[in-house]
């Protein structure tokens, strides 16, 4: 779960009156945060969600408890409403978007602040913001990376523009001397942890100004010239780039409003792009979405089980930062724009039971009472767990929300159907995932650091599309395996199945099968009973470059449910 540190001074200050920890953590579930540390006033918080990146900082967590304390938060200025493009608001600049990029990375958002002076706490704090909304939201920079410079030196326009990785030189931070963008991939620290964003482009992204000056490498290093921001700045440019543009301009957002809680003056910023985005052609941030949600009283009743009072129900939503007007018998709730987590109208009632506190609430004992029982699928996958790590391997668990590419494109499967998410908030999970291979790829690509050989597994659900089942999809519980060394091969692979299926006191037949994960003619259908139950094959070398795997690698997958009834367990 997400983790930050924060000053208890510099909360006080945000907050807006002195407090102790121990009343900060009083006030903590509020943000379904947590204490776990104080070292002298230097506190570890940790959040128990991973759907609200607002949170993730010492400004996020102080509006909070600001907006319960007050009853209200007032509205940021700055924000104009997405899709109006300049319609009122106060200049602070314009960056152009070049076409190749569109191919690259294609979205950028961003804004100018004044009026905000950086101390040490406060570049702290920003930098920290940057990290987590980076590093985590953004899914280690691939959908978000955060950049930050002295404004007051950039000439505008400023150009998103595609460049020459081998002509292309500025001195990034870090170095004293120029290295072309190649070579930062190649020796800079950075370069070396990100390079595998930008693995197969011919061209890269650069961020320069009017006078050509380089502002930074997105989404990989700033520039020492421009790119350098020190205590004592105070006119600052803010940007955001990725590959979706929500999640982009949803961190430009969140780091808008927290410069905003710090005493700046934000600028919004015009980009022009030369493409169709989701937005328009040219998009004005930070912007707010205006998302909404209606719920009806009966609903609120519904899911807490007793009746509500609905003036009370506003006033609560209202003192957790959100909009709340009464309409048709229910609430209109609305947004901030540093907030697009709501799916479904019970994610507002989720918010008014937090405001409210949940032991405003009367408990209801159960009225039914039951011996509970594992069932005969968790039972007998517990059983599968236990001998597949006696045969020597460890156990992965990764989310079933993935996204697309990971289990279409980057599999050798780019025709594959999946089932998707409506209403997604992220692209990189946008769907459920229909087999347990990319999490294994995805685990091996980062883990080259550890020594060989390495043998990994994961049981869990899958999702599978099925035109004839309820709403087009089964569930299916699986395992998977993976052994990545040197010398990987099909036989060890079919070694590993075989003793499975021993230990299992069960039969299966393979059979030829092409397969676009697996090398051709190294992959087999495993079959039980004369139906499909999976595939084993060594992989391929281009999904392998894929996920940055540099070992061969042998896998099998099998549906546990495709043979479960027919196997009884061993006695304990």
């Amino acid at each position: 779960m997400p983790t930050i540190t924060a000053h208890l001074r510099d909360l006080q200050e945000l907050i807006g009156r002195p407090l102790s920890a121990a009343e900060l953590g009083e006030l903590l579930p509020l943000a379904k945060g947590e204490l776990k540390r104080d070292e002298e006033g230097e506190l570890t918080i940790e959040f128990n969600d991973t759907n609200r990146p607002d949170l993730w900082c010492a400004e996020g967590l102080a509006r909070q408890i600001r907006a319960h304390e007050q009853g209200q938060l007032e509205p940021y200025p700055g924000f104009v409403s997405a899709g109006h493009g300049d319609a009122g608001y106060t200049h602070g600049g314009v960056i152009r978007v070049s076409a190749p990029l569109k191919e690259v990375r294609p979205y950028i958002a961003g804004f100018v602040v004044k009026g905000l002076t950086i101390n040490d706490e406060g570049l702290k704090q920003f930098i920290q913001a940057q990290e987590k909304l980076s590093e985590n939201f953004g899914s280690r920079r691939l959908a978000v990376s955060v950049g930050l410079y002295d404004a007051s030196r950039i000439l505008w326009p400023v150009r998103y523009t595609d460049a020459d990785p081998q002509t292309a030189a500025f001195v990034p931070l870090g170095f004293d001397e120029p290295m072309t963008l190649r070579e930062i991939l190649e020796r800079h620290p950075k370069g070396i942890d990100y390079r595998y964003i930008l693995e197969g482009q011919a061209r890269y992204p650069l961020l320069v100004d009017s006078s050509d000056q380089v502002l930074s490498f997105p989404p990989i290093i700033n520039s020492r010239v421009l790119g350098e921001v020190k205590v004592g700045d105070d006119h600052l440019l803010v940007e955001v780039t990725g590959g979706d543009i929500f999640q982009v301009i949803l961190a430009c957002n969140i780091l808008a409003a927290n410069c905003v809680d710090r005493g700046g003056t934000i600028h919004p910023v015009r980009c022009e792009y030369p493409y169709d985005t989701p937005l328009g052609r040219q998009v004005v941030t930070p912007c707010d979405f205006g998302d909404s949600v209606q719920v009806q009283a009966a609903d609120i009743a519904r899911v807490i089980g007793q009746d509500v009072d609905l003036a009370e129900v506003k006033r609560l939503l209202v003192a957790y930062g959100l909009g709340a007007a009464e309409r048709d018998g229910g609430l209109a709730v609305s947004l901030p724009p540093y907030r697009r987590d709501y799916m479904h109208p019970v994610d507002a009632i989720e918010d008014y039971l937090i405001s409210a506190g949940y032991d405003a609430f009367e408990p209801v004992m159960p009225s039914d009472y039951t011996v509970g029982e594992a069932s005969a699928i968790a039972q007998f996958s517990d059983h599968v767990r236990d001998l597949v790590v006696g045969l020597g391997f460890t156990e992965i668990m990764a989310n079933i929300l993935t996204g697309r590419e990971d289990c279409t494109g980057r599999v050798g499967l780019p025709d594959a159907r999946v089932v998707e998410i409506d209403n997604v908030m992220s692209e990189l999970y946008g769907v459920l995932r229909n087999s347990l291979v990319p999490s294994l790829l995805r685990m091996e690509g980062i883990s080259s650091h550890a020594t060989y050989p390495h043998r990994a597994f994961e049981l869990g659900e899958v999702q599978v599309y099925d035109e004839g089942a309820d709403l087009k999809s089964r569930t299916e519980v699986r395992l998977a395996a993976l052994m990545a060394h040197s010398s990987a091969s099909f036989s060890e692979a079919h070694s590993y199945l075989d003793a499975l299926f021993f230990y299992l006191d069960r039969e299966y037949e393979l059979a030829p099968v092409a397969h676009g994960t697996s090398i051709p003619g190294r992959a087999g259908e495993i079959r039980v009973g004369g139906k499909p139950a999976g595939f084993i094959g060594e992989v391929h070398p281009e999904v392998l470059e894929k996920w940055g795997i540099e070992m061969p690698c042998a896998l099998f997958e099998v549906v546990l449910d495709a043979f479960m009834a027919q196997v009884r367990p061993a006695a304990a």
